[in-house]
Parts: C-alpha cells; structure tokens; sequence
C-alpha cells in the first residue's frame, strides 16, 4: 500500500500517462530522430520533423481539426495570450478595439484582455449567474459595433462548469467576430470538436490530459483564417506565429496524450463523472455543504464544494491523506479568495473554504470512499473546534 497521498488534484496537473512517459523516452534516445525539425537536408531533421507532424495530427483529430491549424506552444498560457494578444492587435489595427470576455475566465486570458486595456481597446467583463454560466444573450447584450474578439473557456478550470460555447460561437460568426476558446479544462474530458463550437482560436495544454508540462497548442481556424500578430519573433516557426525550435520530446509527448486521450473518450467522461457525484453523495450528509455550479452542466472530473463552519486552508492542510487544491492551482499561492467563486456570489469566507476535487484516469472508487471518509473526519474536527456560533 503506497504512502503517497490520494491524487485528487488532476485539474491542476493530471498525472503523467506511463504510456505517454515512454513515447518521450523513446523520442529521446532516438538520435538520428533529435535533429532540429528545419533541417530537411539530412535524416535527423527529417525524422525530427516526422514526429512533429505525426504528433500535430493526433492533436488535431481530437478536436476535429485539420493538422495544418494546429500550432505548438509551450503550454495553455502562451497560446491564451497569443490567441487574445494576437487577434485583439491585429482586430485594432483595422478598427475593431472591442473585447468580450467573462470575470470567471482563467488569469491567462484576464490578464491579456487587461494588458489590451493598458493599449487602448476597451473590454467588457461579462459576470456569470449564480451557476457559473454566461449566456449567450449577456454576449449579445454587450456587443458593440466595433467588436471584434470574444473569449470564452468552455469548462471552467476552478467549477467544471461548462458553457454553450456553440451557441456563442453561432452569434460570433453571424455578426463576424473572431471566437477564442480556452478549452484547457475541455480537451480529453469531453468530446470538443472545434467546427461544433464555432471557435476560431482554441487553446489546450498536454498536462490536463496526462501529458507533460511545458507543451501546449493553439488551434488557428484555416479558413477564414484569423489575423494575428506574433508574441515573438525569429525564424518564423509554425508558420510565422511562433519562432523557436520546437522541442521534439514534448510534442510527441502531447501528441500521444491526445492519442490515448481519444481511446478514451467512448466510456471514461462517464466513469469520472460517476466518480464524482459518488463523491458529492458521500459529502452532502456532513451538511453545511453546497456544491459550485449546482444545476448548471458541468466536465465531467471537477467537483467544487464549499464547507461552512471550517477554515479553508486548515482543512486543505489538515488533509494529509489527500492531494487536492482550493481553487485555481494558478492561484493558489496568492492568498487571495477565488475571484471565480467570488463571481458567483461566494462571499470571501465561503470562497476561501472550499476544496476543489479532480479526479483522471487513474483514480478509483475506493480512492473516492477513502477521500469522503478523510474530509469527513476533517470538517467534523474542525467545526467541533470552532468558536460556538462561528
């Protein structure tokens, strides 16, 4: 039996697929395969470049892409602010200066849309209902003529909630704006397919979805295809956007997260998400207890519960036997309540206890049982130690 704490915390970080690890192994001791994937002059670039592209069409066939739309980035922030960056500079300089985001969005995508502020486009943060979701009619309310850019997540990263990204894209190719996705949360937990959501620009990152770190994509619809200005410049790597030489070994290790990801589709959204109604079962009996996003549709591996009568970070910490987080792992160092719960109504204590559980491939239900027994036995100390009426 391991010592090592029950991983519930896939939404931060899934866990590598052993599968995964040994593709990037292999890649590695592949000599004549490590070239610089420029090189077509000799076989070790050629075959650097033929795993490249072998990796570039699983990517693709997961999201219903063609291989050619798929750009490699160093993981879901780079290719949020290339996307929102990118689109929004190139929207401006023919005119189009406004931005439609939502306050629930990730920090990748805030803080580009902020950074566009700082550089004179305007910006509107659309707040969600109390179940996390931004409707289609809030984007059409706040369109404006010179609207140019729309950027929304298709599952929330802290909630699991999940919006209608298609009937927001609908809109957006009607009245001819661009559709940025952050799908990161999306991607190999439930099916996506990038023509259905209508999205122009699609992000995603290889850790989510048991791949390593470091190594992300960028979808760019190819026709029509959207105008972007660089982040970065130098020889012009994956076509023009994204100068650097790519790094082989991360690449293919994405490629086969995505590979095993889409062997998994068919029945594994449905085993995780029995995992955690399992879970939110067993939690609901402590009272005191609600679940983020309640009645809205939510991915499948994200459960979101706040606790009352317990400090948040005492029973994250006092969870020894768990490895699981209080919101965006992105955030969590920041001391700061979640401004996503906070969007949702949370007050600053409510938000500050609640425990975000994540489950992936590898999680079981007797992992699911010891968990719900552990916090069980965690609120129920906690609140016997607080100030009578807290």
């Amino acid at each position: 039996m391991s010592d090592e704490p029950i991983y519930l915390d896939h939404a931060a970080s899934a866990l590598l697929d052993p599968q995964v690890a040994a593709a990037m192994c292999a890649c590695l001791t592949d000599t004549v395969g490590y070239g610089n994937s420029t090189n077509f002059a000799h076989a070790y670039g050629r075959r650097a470049a033929a795993k490249i592209e072998a990796a570039r069409a699983e990517v693709a066939r997961l999201i219903g892409a063609t291989a050619p739309s798929i750009l490699f980035t160093s993981g879901a922030t780079e290719s949020d602010n290339l996307a929102v960056l990118g689109a929004g500079r190139a929207n401006a300089a023919r005119g189009l200066r406004h931005v439609i985001t939502a306050r629930t969005e990730h920090k990748a995508v805030l803080a580009a849309c902020q950074q566009l502020e700082r550089e004179g486009l305007t910006v509107t943060y659309l707040s969600p209902g109390a179940d996390g979701q931004v409707l289609p009619g809030a984007v059409e309310a706040a369109w404006q003529a010179d609207t140019g850019l729309v950027a929304l997540m298709l599952v929330n990263n802290e909630t699991g909630v999940r919006q209608d990204i298609a009937a927001i894209g609908a809109l957006t190719r009607a009245r001819g704006a661009l559709l940025h996705v952050d799908a990161v949360q999306a991607v190999g937990h439930i099916p996506v397919d990038v023509d259905e959501l209508g999205a122009d620009l699609l992000a995603l990152s290889a850790h989510k979805l048991h791949g390593p770190t470091g190594v992300g994509a960028l979808y760019v619809r190819r026709t029509p295809r959207p105008a972007l200005v660089p982040l970065q410049f130098g020889g012009g790597h994956e076509q023009g956007l994204r100068s650097g030489t790519l790094s082989v070994h991360q690449i293919v290790g994405l490629g086969e997260a995505c590979r095993l990801a889409g062997t998994r589709l068919p029945g594994e959204p449905a085993r995780q998400s029995a995992l955690t109604e399992r879970l939110w079962q067993q939690l609901r009996p402590l009272g005191g207890v609600a679940r983020n996003g309640e009645g809205a549709p939510r991915a499948p591996h994200i459960l979101s519960v706040t606790f009352a009568g317990v400090d948040g970070e005492a029973l994250r910490f006092g969870l020894t036997g768990l490895a699981v987080s209080g919101g965006s792992s992105c955030a969590s160092g920041s001391g700061e309540p979640s401004y996503v719960l906070r969007a949702l109504g949370r007050s600053d204590v409510e938000a500050a206890a609640t425990v975000r559980f994540s489950v992936g491939c590898t999680t079981t239900e007797a992992d699911i049982d010891s968990a719900a027994r552990q916090v069980a036995a965690e609120v129920g100390r906690l609140r016997a130690l607080a100030p009578a009426g807290a």
